[in-house]
C-alpha cells in the first residue's frame, strides 16, 4: 500500500502501538503528525504536535495552530467519554476520518461467545472495558458530526513492547530470564484460556486500511490474529524460540478471581469473529503468531 501524500494525526505518538503505528505510515509514504506530550521521542519524520491532551483548551489550540487537515485522525490513546467528546469537537472539519482504538475488554467475561462477534448487549458498565464502552457510545451518538470507526484489539504484541499475555506473566519485563533459568512460569488456570493475539504492526496496517473505505465509517469492528491458541502455548512459543522448555505452574482461576476482581476481564477465552472485517474490504491481520514473537523476542535479546 501506498500512502503517499496522505496526511495522518495520531493522537498518541511515543507509545507501542501510535510508534508502529507511525513507522508503517511513514514507511508507505504518509507525512505524519503526532499529539505527544515531549517526553518520548518519536519516529523519524514524524512531525511533533507537543501538547497534553488532558488540557482541553492547549489541545484545540495546538491542534488548530498545525494548520492542516487530515485524511485520517487515530486516537491510540483515548479512554474516557470526554476523551471521545474532546476528539468530535477538535477534529471535525480538520480530519477526515477518525479511527478511535478501543479494546476487546468492552466486552462482558461473563456473557461471551466463541468467537465473540461484535454485536452484543453484554457489556462492562465499570473499569478499564466499561470506560472504553462510554467513549465508544459518545461516537455511536454523533456520526453526523465526524466519519469515525471503532477497533476494538485483543492482546497486543510485538517489538516495542514487553512480553506476556496473562498474569502473572503479562508483559513480563524478566519473562526471557526466567524461561532461560528454567522458572516456572504461574499462570492463571495453567495458561488454558484461548487467546487471538495481534501483531501491532498487522494492527497498523489494519487501522491505515479504514482510511477511504466508506463501508468502514460508523463501525466497530474486533482486531485479532490468524491464530486461536492456549494462553500456555503463547509462552511455550517463546520458549521454542529461546531454545528452552517451558514449566508451567497453575495458579487456580477460582483464587486467583477472588483476590483480583478487576481482572476478570482476562479470566476468559478471548477469541473473536472477524468476518467483518474481511467483509468491509479492511486488512485482516495474517501474520503467524510463531513469526510474529520470533521477532518480538529478537527485538528483545
Amino acid at each position: 500500500m501506498s500512502l503517499h501524500g496522505r496526511k495522518i494525526l495520531l493522537i498518541g505518538g511515543s507509545g507501542f502501538v501510535s510508534g508502529t503505528l507511525a513507522e508503517v505510515a511513514v514507511a508507505q509514504g504518509a507525512e505524519v503528525w503526532a499529539v505527544t506530550r515531549g517526553q518520548r521521542p518519536l519516529v523519524d519524520g514524524v512531525t511533533p504536535i507537543v501538547v497534553d491532551r488532558s488540557d482541553r483548551a492547549a489541545f484545540a489550540e495546538a491542534v488548530a495552530a498545525a494548520a492542516t487537515s487530515w485524511d485520517l485522525a487515530v486516537d491510540c490513546i483515548g479512554y474516557t467519554p470526554e476523551d471521545a467528546e474532546q476528539d468530535l469537537v477538535t477534529l471535525s472539519g480538520r480530519a477526515s476520518h477518525l479511527v478511535f482504538i478501543s479494546t476487546d475488554f468492552v466486552y462482558d467475561p461473563k456473557q461471551r461467545v466463541f468467537p465473540q462477534p461484535e454485536e452484543t448487549q453484554h457489556y462492562l458498565a465499570d473499569g478499564y472495558g466499561g470506560r472504553k464502552r462510554q467513549a465508544e457510545r459518545v461516537l455511536e451518538d454523533a456520526a453526523d458530526r465526524l466519519p469515525w470507526t471503532i477497533l476494538r484489539p485483543c492482546h497486543i504484541y510485538g517489538p516495542g513492547s514487553r512480553l506476556g499475555c496473562l498474569p502473572e506473566h503479562g508483559r513480563d519485563p524478566e519473562l526471557i530470564e526466567r524461561i532461560r533459568r528454567g522458572e516456572p512460569l504461574r499462570l492463571v488456570g495453567g495458561g488454558h484460556f484461548l487467546q487471538q493475539p495481534i501483531l501491532a504492526a498487522d494492527l497498523a496496517r489494519t487501522i491505515l486500511s479504514c482510511m477511504d473505505n466508506p463501508t468502514a465509517q460508523g463501525r466497530i469492528f474486533n482486531a485479532a490474529g490468524p491464530d486461536m491458541v492456549e494462553s500456555r502455548r503463547f509462552y511455550e512459543i517463546i520458549g521454542e524460540i529461546l531454545g528452552e522448555a517451558v514449566q508451567i505452574d497453575e495458579i487456580p482461576v477460582t483464587e486467583y478471581a477472588a483476590a483480583n476482581p478487576d481482572r476478570a476481564s482476562f479470566l476468559c477465552h478471548r477469541i473473536y469473529d472477524l468476518s467483518s472485517l474481511a467483509q468491509s474490504g479492511l486488512a485482516v491481520p495474517a501474520t503467524a503468531l510463531t513469526e510474529g514473537l520470533s521477532a518480538h523476542v529478537k527485538s528483545l535479546l
